[in-house]
């Protein structure tokens, strides 16, 4: 009998480290419902959407008389460890899966045809995807949707004209990396090149975090204004941005609040916080109210906000007109 229990014990140790070999963890039965969340990186923007998201589904849980475990994972800014993330949550057979950033809405996509995928700071969804006949308001028809940080680009570009009227040389700063930053700082060119101005519009490509700083110094050395979209490589070096174009007196027009926080004058900004909370509310209608992923349009925040780093402003000697909001205030 004794050997026998050793046996089965040692059988169970045997099951035990196979499942966790590959990768397959018995999902929690306690709860109702259970999502997973990629997030690509940790920056304020970011944080505030998956903020939004979780209080926001907690909250419509609760209302509802149901119970949600929410299973966060950053990615540290590395887009296999988006991948390693998302086939977990697949694995899990998790019932829903946020995913914060292009680059973790693509491994989840990749990951997964059946679990529901909610996207957010994502800029263009039928760019990021590689969407065909894609029609934004009839949904992805995937099992995707989400919503979007894509802020009207045509007034970011008038901002440019507005605050440094002088400027007519615009460096384009994004991550090559990032087909949603590509697709902005395009979009803000042709915007640019279209004003009567005659502006002078270069792009310049970083692949990583590595090769920033050079790239950097080389636009600031042939331009007078800058652009630098939503782009997460930028949201995270904010420092060294502002500390190359300050020192040459440089302003820089923002796709975002809290990149313009860092080394911004400006920005017509979107709140991330609300951004998440319209997230939850489609995981809601989804979870609770069994509506089909594929047929709920992407979402906007449709109240954007003029603002303006004060600091920078007074620094390089910017006026700001009283439309601006300051950042913080």
């Amino acid at each position: 009998m004794r050997k026998r229990i050793k046996n089965l014990i040692l059988t169970v140790l045997i099951f035990a480290a196979c499942i966790t070999a590959v990768g397959f963890v018995p999902r929690d039965t306690g709860y109702d419902y259970t999502v997973g969340i990629v997030q690509l990186v940790r920056h304020s923007a970011l944080d505030a959407a998956t903020q939004g998201f979780t209080d926001a589904l907690e909250a419509a849980m609760e209302e509802a008389g149901k119970t949600v475990k929410i299973d966060y994972q950053d990615a540290q800014n590395e887009t296999v460890n988006c991948s390693i993330i998302a086939n977990n949550f697949v694995a899990k057979k998790y019932d829903l899966i946020m995913a914060n950033a292009t680059a973790a809405l693509q491994a989840c996509y990749n990951a997964t045809e059946e679990i529901p995928i909610l996207g957010t700071s994502v800029t263009v969804y039928d760019v990021a995807l590689g969407l065909k006949n894609y029609d934004a308001e009839q949904g992805t028809g995937t099992n995707v949707s989400g919503t979007s940080d894509l802020a009207p680009l045509a007034e970011q570009a008038g901002m440019i004209a507005e605050l440094v009227p002088d400027a007519r040389r615009v460096g384009l700063l994004y991550c090559s990396s990032e087909a949603n930053s590509r697709y902005q700082v395009e979009e803000v060119a042709r915007c640019l090149e279209e004003m009567e101005a005659g502006y002078e519009c270069t792009f310049y490509s970083f692949s990583d975090s590595n090769d920033l700083s050079t790239v950097v110094e080389k636009m600031v050395a042939d331009s007078e204004v800058v652009y630098v979209p939503t782009d997460n490589t930028v949201a995270s070096n904010t420092q060294l941005i502002d500390s190359i174009c300050s020192r040459e007196g440089i302003p820089v027009i923002a796709g975002e609040e809290g990149i313009c926080s860092g080394c911004g004058i400006a920005t017509l900004s979107i709140s991330y916080y609300n951004l998440g909370v319209k997230t939850a509310e489609i995981a809601a209608r989804i979870l609770l109210g069994g509506e089909y992923v594929g047929d709920i349009p992407v979402a906007y925040d449709d109240a954007p906000v003029k603002k303006y780093n004060a600091e920078i402003c007074a620094e390089l000697g910017i006026t700001v007109p009283d439309d601006y909001e300051p950042i913080g205030g």
